[in-house]
């Protein structure tokens, strides 16, 4: 059964992700940043209602906790990199972007599992 630790830092990471995804669809719009911002935007509120929904039934899904760890850390190193490369010109560091991709399709996978798999 998922503990209340995970439930709310699952919770915690949806908002503080949804805000950010807000936050760059507006620094998109405002400062001409359609080619990287944009896709972090996305990336951001793609998962933040995935982080929701798992903080609210985790309890039913097997390694809810572990999918919203790499739900987080590969958003994070996704869409971080592409902020990056958009303010600082470079990226956080090489194989950022693609290891956050990497981390969010095994999230996903793990989460399909998880799913399949009913907790006892």
């Amino acid at each position: 059964m998922a503990n209340r630790a995970e439930t709310r830092w699952s919770a915690l990471g949806a908002g503080l992700i949804g805000a950010a995804g807000v936050g760059l669809a507006a620094a998109a719009s405002h400062a001409g940043g359609e080619a990287l911002l944009r896709p972090a935007s996305t990336i951001c509120l793609a998962h933040a209602p995935a982080l929701l929904a798992l903080s609210l039934a985790g309890d039913k899904i097997r390694a809810a906790g572990l999918v919203a760890l790499g739900m987080i850390i590969g958003t994070l190193l996704f869409s971080g990199d592409l902020v990056a490369r958009h303010f600082l010109g470079s990226g956080l560091f090489p194989m950022a972007a693609p290891t956050g991709g990497l981390t969010l399709i095994a999230s996903w996978l793990l989460l399909a599992g998880g799913a399949a798999l009913r907790r006892p």
